[in-house]
């Protein structure tokens, strides 16, 4: 009938998105609830793809909502995330897009990305990226984070501790104390001065400052990072990144 044909798509809409009409509902007869139970189940049968849309409009604003609160959550600490002193900066220190990465050196995913980082450094003159340790992954990261923050209090520049960085995170087997150690020695730095410096309060609540930081971002794994506005969770790859860093500098993919 068409009345039914008409009638089904208005049910529908009610029924999945009004919350009233569960309150009304105890207003409509046995029989009422019944006939407009199949004719909503009818209607679906013969049109699935409803669902689908339902599906993908809900999807498209949970993300729209995530991408708000993430937003929030940057702008809230943006002093923090992009020019805390306790973070390591690399490449154009006045440039127009913020990349801060949160890595754990124990972080099979963050050994993959470590390339994307660097390939973004060597291609991107104006990208200033900020590399923050997050050790997630047990008392070997903490460890390993430990002594990259003792080498980062030695080399203020970043030069050595990115070779450093390179060394560890590239290398072999679980990072932990005795690996950092061999890494910044490697690297041309004061070991005797690292070990001294591990047990600082500098150490302490750079970590703490990491852990807290993530927290507000909603980040719980590594590697995880902020393009501009933008948080984003797991190793996504370079040209996901590229496209995350267009968006930030121009609103587009590609500028």
């Amino acid at each position: 009938m068409p009345f039914k044909r008409t009638l089904a798509p208005a049910l529908l809409a009610l029924a999945v998105c009004s919350a009233p009409l569960a309150a009304s509902a105890q207003n409509f007869s046995d029989a009422q609830r019944g006939e407009i139970e199949t004719i909503i189940k009818n209607y679906l049968v013969t049109h699935p793809e409803v669902l689908e849309e339902a599906s993908a409009e809900l999807s498209k604003r949970q993300q729209a909502a995530e991408a708000e609160k993430h937003a929030n959550a940057v702008a809230e600490n943006a002093k923090t995330l992009f020019n805390s002193p306790r973070g390591v900066t690399l490449g154009n220190q006045n440039g127009d897009v913020n990349f801060v990465e949160f890595f754990d050196y124990n972080c099979g995913y963050c050994k993959h990305a470590m390339g994307d980082m660097l390939s973004l450094l060597k291609s991107d003159p104006k990208l200033r990226v900020v590399l923050k340790e997050f050790p997630v992954l047990g008392p070997g990261s903490v460890e390993a984070a430990q002594v990259a923050v003792a080498v980062r209090m030695q080399d203020p520049g970043g030069k050595k501790y990115l070779d450093f960085h390179q060394k560890l995170l590239g290398g072999r087997g679980q990072a932990d104390k005795a690996r950092a150690l061999a890494a910044a020695k490697d690297a041309g730095l004061d070991v005797a001065r690292i070990e001294k410096d591990m047990s600082s309060p500098e150490v302490r609540a750079t970590i703490e400052e990491n852990f807290k930081l993530a927290e507000s971002m909603g980040m719980n794994g590594t590697p995880s990072y902020v393009i501009g506005k933008q948080v984003v969770v797991g190793a996504v790859g370079l040209d996901a990144l590229k496209e995350k860093i267009g968006y930030a500098r121009c609103g587009k993919a590609t500028c």
